[in-house]
């Protein structure tokens, strides 16, 4: 092979599903994807770059037109030795296999061949013409079942069929492939020609690290938005003539707090945005039912995530009531120096979550004056809830297929989103990285989480590299 870099070809009749498995596993959710039948006319490329690299490319060919033209020209050529570079030789100028030429022409080039065949469906003659054609080439192939739905009546043929013509076959749906099982698929294709081994063990170990890679920036990612969440303050300053009345001071608490509750949806809205680049997502669809789709200060997610009561209890036991871990807010003394505590921030759940209260709010007096602050954060259990948050914002976009942009999600037979209860990861964390977590978010609060953000970032990386592997439930139907 001249190829210095693996070249496969992602063939099959239309609307078999190959522009959404080139989605897939490329990592691209903008490949043009049409659900009608005979979309692709002509192939196109695309490179998987790592580091400036070209490290595999996929070609995403045109569908199957006319295969029994093509398989009775390798039968009446059988005695020759590159059939599909001699095919595109004989007819490159002839109008009549211009739609030919162009499918064949990467495998002419030396490509090898991922065939991609929709697994819900009968096996017809037509497949059959196609998979013998595929055989004659030569060309190391690989067969992918990609069976979008629940029927599986087919799949037994499928494999009997594809396994004589095919030097390996894969189960893959391009619509709900995860990150594990797109590198199994990548590692099978090392089977499929010895010659090819090397080329391909390189692309998968290009793979990997860079994933790794992604996996680090994720948790920065998210250590930066627990950082500035926990130590996030905001303060006005008040002539004291509009705040002599309840009312005014209660309008001024108000305005003040909904500040702050925007400024912590802001920050995460951004880490969001963060995460989806590292895992390079486009095309993006949360349901508003989500627990990702719903307010961060809502009942809804304040119930499903962060710690038990007792969890937290033992968390804030380790991390030390000076910490103002366990201080409950709703229900505080007064602050230091001059400010007077005037009471908790109003507004979302978390606003009064279990008797404490999101962040107080204290008031300074000067001549003419009154300086409002609110914040930092110490309710205990809103920093486990935020984690939570980012951790399955993070394992979703790990785990979202670039192809599921093209599934029909209102199709009645197609494969079902499991039953999820909606949670997060810590409350099933050990009760020592529990306590770890504690004691950042306790630090982060003063500025000063250096000393715990090691031990922090292994938790967090140990979530999120258990996921990826499918060691841990990703939880993406949430």
């Amino acid at each position: 092979m001249a190829a210095k870099i693996p070249r496969l070809a992602i063939m099959g009749h239309p609307n078999a599903g190959k522009s959404s498995v080139v989605a897939t596993l490329t990592e691209n959710d903008r490949v043009a994807i049409d659900k009608r039948a005979g979309t692709t006319t002509k192939s196109d490329f695309y490179p998987v770059v790592i580091d400036g690299r070209t490290v595999i490319e996929f070609i995403d060919t045109p569908g199957f037109q006319n295969p029994n033209a093509i398989l009775e020209w390798f039968q009446a050529h059988d005695d020759t030795p590159d059939l599909a570079h001699a095919f595109v030789k004989a007819h490159r100028d002839d109008p009549l296999y211009a739609h030919d030429v162009a499918l064949m022409d990467p495998v002419a080039e030396g490509a090898g061949i991922i065939l991609v065949v929709d697994g819900s469906k009968r096996i017809k003659e037509k497949d059959r013409v196609e998979i013998e054609l595929l055989r004659l080439t030569a060309r190391p192939r690989m067969a992918i079942l990609n069976n979008l739905s629940r029927q599986d009546r087919y799949m037994d043929q499928w494999r009997d069929a594809l396994s004589k013509a095919f030097n390996s076959v894969r189960e893959f749906n391009a619509h709900r492939a995860t990150y594990d099982e797109r590198i199994k698929l990548l590692n099978a294709l090392k089977s499929i020609d010895q010659r090819w081994e090397p080329m391909l063990e390189e692309a998968v170990d290009a793979f990997a690290h860079d994933w790794e890679r992604r996996i680090d920036q994720a948790v920065s990612t998210t250590l930066d938005l627990l950082r500035q969440a926990l130590s996030y303050r905001v303060s006005r300053t008040v002539k004291s003539g509009k705040v002599i009345f309840q009312s005014g001071r209660d309008r001024v608490k108000v305005e003040i707090t909904a500040e702050f509750e925007d400024g912590l949806r802001r920050m995460e809205v951004e880490a969001q945005e963060q995460i989806r680049a590292h895992f390079r997502h486009n095309v993006w669809n949360v349901p508003p039912d989500s627990i990702l789709g719903q307010d961060l200060l809502s009942e809804d997610v304040g119930q499903a995530l962060g710690l038990s009561r007792r969890q937290l209890a033992m968390v804030g036991m380790a991390a030390g009531a000076a910490s103002g871990v366990t201080i409950d807010l709703a229900t505080a003394g007064h602050s230091l120096g001059t400010g007077a505590l005037l009471g908790a921030a109003a507004g979302g759940f978390l606003g009064m979550m279990g008797g404490k209260a999101l962040a107080k709010l204290d008031i300074e007096r000067a001549p003419n004056t009154h300086v409002y602050t609110i914040g930092p954060v110490s309710n205990p259990r809103f920093p486990f809830v935020l984690l939570d948050r980012i951790v399955l914002y993070s394992a979703r976009a790990m785990n979202w297929a670039h192809g599921r942009q093209a599934a029909d999600e209102e199709d009645p037979n197609k494969v079902p989103d499991r039953e999820i209860r909606p949670r997060g990861f810590t409350e099933e964390l050990s009760a020592q990285d529990q306590r770890e977590l504690g004691r950042f978010f306790a630090a982060a609060r003063r500025g000063k989480g250096a000393e715990h953000e090691a031990a922090c970032r292994d938790i967090i990386k140990g979530i999120l590299r258990g996921v990826s592997l499918s060691e841990i439930d990703s939880r993406i139907d949430l």
